[in-house]
């Protein structure tokens, strides 16, 4: 066996147990792949990746890499245009290889690679790889005047990726993967959706978290809170509203437990806090109820009345701050319309208009990033799983939105009976945007996806737990949609044991 010495003879021990390979890890710094090339290619040891710089924000624990083991890692450059410039890595377990192969997403603007989630990928024996999506930084100015680089982030580089990905294996281990995986959340789930819709036969199986499609959310929260500035209602006023909604949703499902179980059967109204006299701290005044109540309400075409898209559910005032806290809308959002349906960085957010603009932002050459085709036929047809799970509490993505697309492929596939053995929706109350918050929000996504992808054995439930203080203080079944997890009567409200799936 042919090893490259880097880092001198303690490295060199840490190899004692790798195997031959196809092609030893440096010498894939040569391989010819098309559109693409190879610009280094080295074994890392145990332990011994260190995220770059850039990375900053995105790398995860650092802790979390000195677990890591040896592994191959190759950085390649695609460039499917002329103005291309997508940089990939994909990471090779020097041994304890499953045979399998996981790309992982990104979130917001992407404009970096995803560090941690790569490393979780490979402590599990997976081969991974991940993309910028063809430029550095996690804002939109890169799209402006530069429609391929707005392709490539929007789909593009996910199946380079993908492909290039694929031949690395191939070349490094001397067998192709025998499974693919797709795995991310919010960019990351929309991006997954659009790897199934538009290029079937790249992956066996698909987490979806969470997808965050575009729309004009931060501007409608904006336009509620940020253009009267009586409407404003300031982050310390976020947990009354919060405890207020709690109140009066969390025990409608038969159980108060801290936990709305469904937001959407519910009737929150905000007024209940309106200020008896003057401003305090644990009241509204009448324009911040207002400014809630919108909030709380789908937006709508001011001369149709039209819904126009979805807007928060009770359950997510903690995060709302996300959306517009202020001066100005999120970046996220607000850089979508500057750089891709305006075209003018100096563009003012007050301007928006919700009848002509939200028309103009809708057109598909504006919207190409967006994973809205709920055709998944193609996908379906060779095997393909797609796991939906989204937070009930999240502020950042609209959770109706996904409950939307679910209902929509469902009737593509001829009804709940015949779907549910391709796709599946998960939703956890509580969660925030693809992890965190209040309630359980730890659970198995691959392991769920495996076993169906490998087993035919579709996820009926998985377990989601909830850790303060390092320690794990509740758990609780995550159930199919329109499932949810009632209690059984008797036991620990904290122990999933005492919950079973069944329907609302």
């Amino acid at each position: 066996m042919r090893i490259r010495i880097i880092g001198g003879l303690g490295l060199l021990a840490s190899l004692s147990s790798v195997p031959a390979f196809a092609a030893p890890c440096d010498q894939l710094a040569a391989l010819a792949l098309k559109g693409a090339t190879v610009t280094s290619a080295r074994i890392v040891p145990a332990g011994g990746f260190v995220p770059p710089e850039s990375a900053a924000g995105n790398g995860g624990n650092q802790n979390a890499f000195k677990s890591l083991p040896v592994f191959c890692r190759v950085s390649a450059t695609l460039k499917p245009s002329s103005d291309s410039d997508i940089k990939v890595e994909v990471w090779l377990p020097a041994s304890g290889w499953n045979g399998k192969f996981q790309a992982v997403g990104n979130g917001g603007w992407a404009g970096v690679i995803s560090y941690s989630a790569m490393a979780e990928a490979v402590r599990a024996g997976y081969a991974t790889a991940s993309t910028d999506t063809g430029h550095v930084g996690g804002g939109g100015a890169f799209a402006l005047e530069h429609p391929e680089k707005l392709i490539d982030f929007s789909w593009r580089s996910e199946h380079e990726m993908t492909v290039k990905a694929k031949q690395v294996i191939q070349n490094f281990y001397g067998t192709a993967p025998r499974l693919s995986y797709w795995n991310g959340c919010s960019t990351g789930g929309r991006q997954g959706l659009k790897e199934a819709q538009m290029f079937p036969d790249d992956y066996d199986g698909i987490i979806a978290g969470a997808p965050a499609n575009r729309t004009a959310i931060s501007l409608w929260i904006a336009d509620a809170v940020l253009k009267d500035p009586a409407s404003y209602i300031p982050p310390s006023k976020y947990p009354v509203v919060h405890q207020a909604a709690l109140a009066a949703c969390d025990a409608r499902d038969g159980l108060k437990d801290g936990l709305i179980d469904d937001p959407t059967r519910c009737s929150f109204d905000p007024g209940v806090l309106l200020c008896k006299a003057e401003d305090g701290p644990s009241c509204l005044t009448a324009p911040q109820v207002e400014a809630a109540k919108r909030i709380y309400s789908p937006a709508r075409n001011p001369r149709s009345g039209k819904e126009l898209f979805s807007s928060f559910v009770p359950g997510t005032e903690l995060g709302w701050g996300i959306q517009a806290l202020g001066p100005e809308p999120s970046a996220n959002i607000y850089d979508q319309y500057k750089y891709v349906v305006f075209k003018d960085p100096n563009w003012d957010w007050k301007t928006f208009n919700f009848d002509s603009d939200v028309e103009r932002g809708n057109r598909p050459e504006n919207l190409i990033m967006n994973a809205t085709d709920p055709d998944m036929k193609a996908f379906f047809s060779h095997g393909g799983k797609l796991l939906l799970y989204h937070g009930w509490s999240d502020p950042n993505v609209p959770t109706l939105n996904t409950i939307k697309y679910y209902t929509t492929v469902v009737e593509v596939m001829g009804g709940p009976a015949k779907a549910s053995s391709s796709v599946r929706l998960f939703l956890e109350p509580g969660m925030g945007h693809c992890g965190g918050g209040e309630g359980p929000n730890v659970f198995d996504k691959v392991g769920a996806l495996e076993q169906w992808v490998e087993h035919r054995k579709p996820p009926d439930t998985m377990i989601a737990s909830h850790v303060k203080d390092g320690k794990v203080d509740r758990t609780r079944p995550l159930c199919p949609y329109p499932q949810v997890a009632k209690y059984k009567g008797t036991g620990s409200i904290d122990d999933a044991a005492n919950f079973a799936c069944a329907a609302p």
